[in-house]
């Protein structure tokens, strides 16, 4: 392949790509290393804050790379409301915790103690910013909190495209 046929890296995550993939698609990073140096094993950029709607397609993504998810952690800050304690995924049951933790991350189980943590991009976040915010979080050298990543990356108010939360 020509380097010219080579997608450039801005071409992979395109400025509308909510309305780009498919509904029930997982906008998900995951760090392909094997070596656990970095605090986070990948990133999640999740539509809407409606974690029943949102979770089915993250957990059918995973399970086909990871295996069986048996639990996930959500920051029960960061969704809305009324969040279950468990849903079935295809046919298997996952449980749900939610505590208000506000770090902006998941927690994904796999078997009984197998951990993964997730940052994730907020729903409102423009592309640019989910994509640098994205990248950072799957470097396996990356020693900096999920929250810490989403400041660095998310434009402010002085920049015009300020991320909002997303009902």
């Amino acid at each position: 392949m020509a380097v010219s046929d080579t997608p450039s890296p801005r071409n992979l995550l395109p400025d509308a790509i909510h309305q780009a993939v498919k509904p029930g698609t997982a906008l998900l990073r995951l760090e392909t290393t094997r070596s656990c140096q970095g605090l986070l094993d990948g990133a999640w950029w999740p539509r809407s804050r409606n974690a029943t709607t949102e979770l089915p397609a993250l957990i059918t993504a995973l399970t086909a790379h990871l295996g069986a998810i048996t639990r996930v952690g959500l920051d029960a800050s960061a969704w809305q409301r009324d969040i279950p304690t468990r849903l079935v995924i295809d046919d298997q049951v996952v449980h749900l915790d939610s505590d208000p933790v506000g770090d902006g991350t998941v927690l994904i189980t796999r078997g009984h103690n197998d951990h993964f943590t997730l940052l994730v991009v907020p729903p409102g976040t423009t592309a640019d910013a989910a994509r640098e915010a994205m990248a950072r979080a799957v470097r396996a050298d990356n020693i900096t909190q999920a929250a810490q990543i989403l400041l660095a990356t998310t434009p402010g108010p002085a920049d015009g495209a300020a991320a909002g939360p997303e009902a």
